[in-house]
């Protein structure tokens, strides 16, 4: 009989493993994490040119096209006929002195113009005179005024022709005493001055009385007065400057205006020659336009033939911090009035309690620290990320309340002090093309040696940065 074993399955319960962090994982773990952030980051770094802001001075753009007005006046030819100048232009007269002639036949004309042909010899200081013209005219020639070729030839022509006029009274003196003498009459200044031989009709203007259309010069063209010309009496034969004072007046924009509005005196430099003056300023308005009034006691014969002037204003330079303009940006924020923050004197930072519901629905507060960027007008102006629009704030130990929701817009720079690009405000004082002056009048206000982006559209808010290539203002 076949033995039968029963066999009873055993089991073996082997012995469960525990799983441990050990510290080679933590580390490598933590490796692992700090690449991720590493790559993460240089992902959002922008790499910026920066520059390190500095105190210095900007100098007015003041250069300006004005109207040159004098104590002048319009002398008219006493007769009919060809009239022939003696006095030079731009030269004083006495009063009673020897301007012109006028012939109804034209005889004395031709009998100068025969004498000047055979015995006409300039002196030196005629020659000056013609190369001074020469001179100044070249030094401000404009492609874009070709007329003023023919002008300077008319001018240069008339020259000529009064100094042979000069050395030709001779036969002047022998025809007034023979048969044409009755048919010749004589010009003489009604007063002692300064000669001109162009009109325009501005003679009469007045500083009051300058407005736009005074500055079209198209309008206002200069005429020429001609010497051996034929004129009716009544015609403009000269015109007499009896006063060394006089005004020029130009323009004003709002930089200019603002840099004159101090002063009573500025230095003008005239572009024509380089001369300087000093000159007495005023500032008025004409139809809404505001001018600039410059007063002179001397120089007025150098530019006696000019209506128009060119000069440079050499207005005190505008010093503070400077900047380039291209890191000049605008952003808008949040108002928020300040009695609505809970520690309005912590400085740069502000808390506010923001009204918020629990699940219940019941209302609630919470605590907020802002970033406060400006305060004006009882006003904290907050980055627009740290509320929601709509959002409504709560005046501590009060039932007043705030709706988020006003902006207003301020200009400044991306200071890159913390490696970050924080926003900082800036009040432009003075600027030119390339640079801005800024004042720094508090703590939310750019400082000296502070690093910002060159380019301040090339960056977003609170974007970390890296320097590479630092620009200071005093190497510009």
């Amino acid at each position: 009989m076949a033995e039968q074993h029963n066999q009873t399955p055993q089991h073996n319960h082997a012995p469960q493993k525990k799983h441990y962090l050990n510290a080679g994982t933590l580390i490598f773990g933590a490796i692992l994490i700090y690449i991720v952030l590493i790559v993460y980051s240089g992902m959002h770094v922008t790499k910026l040119s920066g520059y390190e802001v500095m105190e210095g001075s900007l100098a007015v753009d003041s250069t300006y096209r004005g109207v040159a007005l004098r104590t002048e006046q319009v002398v008219s030819a006493n007769n009919n006929g060809y009239i022939n100048y003696y006095a030079g232009e731009s030269r004083h007269i006495s009063r009673s002195g020897l301007v012109y002639s006028i012939d109804e036949s034209g005889v004395l004309s031709e009998m100068i113009k025969d004498s000047a042909a055979i015995n006409t010899v300039l002196s030196d200081e005629d020659l000056s005179e013609l190369r001074t013209e020469l001179i100044s005219f070249s030094s401000t020639y404009d492609d874009g005024d070709f007329d003023d070729v023919y002008n300077m030839q008319i001018s240069l022509e008339n020259t000529i022709r009064k100094l042979a006029n000069q050395s030709a009274l001779e036969n002047l003196r022998s025809v007034s005493n023979n048969a044409y003498s009755d048919l010749i009459d004589m010009g003489y200044s009604p007063d002692s001055g300064v000669i001109v031989y162009n009109h325009d009709g501005l003679e009469n203007v007045t500083a009051s009385g300058v407005t736009e259309d005074t500055f079209n010069e198209a309008e206002h063209p200069k005429e020429q007065l001609i010497d051996g010309e034929l004129v009716s009496m009544g015609d403009p034969a000269y015109k007499l400057i009896t006063s060394e004072n006089w005004q020029i007046v130009f323009p004003l924009d709002d930089t200019t205006k603002e840099a004159l509005s101090d002063n009573k005196a500025v230095k003008v430099r005239f572009l024509k020659n380089d001369y300087e003056s000093n000159a007495d300023v005023e500032l008025i308005t004409n139809e809404d336009k505001d001018y600039g009034v410059l007063y002179l006691k001397d120089s007025m014969i150098n530019f006696a033939t000019d209506r128009y002037v060119d000069i440079e204003l050499k207005i005190d330079e505008v010093k503070g911090l400077k900047v380039p303009n291209s890191a000049i940006v605008s952003r808008e924020f949040y108002v928020i009035p300040v009695e609505f923050a809970s520690n309005a004197d912590a400085g740069d930072e502000a808390g506010f309690l923001r009204k918020t519901y629990l699940e219940d629905g019941s209302e609630s507060t919470e605590y907020m620290t802002v970033d406060i960027y400006n305060s004006e007008d009882d006003m904290f102006y907050v980055d627009t990320s740290a509320f929601n629009n709509g959002d409504v704030i709560v005046k501590k130990d009060s039932q007043d309340e705030y709706t988020i929701g006003a902006k207003e817009s301020l200009t400044g720079v991306y200071n890159m002090n913390k490696g970050y690009a924080d926003f900082t405000k800036i009040s432009v004082i003075n600027a030119n093309k390339e640079y801005s002056i800024v004042e720094s009048e508090s703590m939310y206000d750019l400082q000296v040696y502070d690093y910002i982006v060159l380019d301040g559209d090339g960056v977003n808010d609170s974007d970390f940065v890296t320097d590479t290539d630092f620009k200071k203002t005093q190497e510009d």
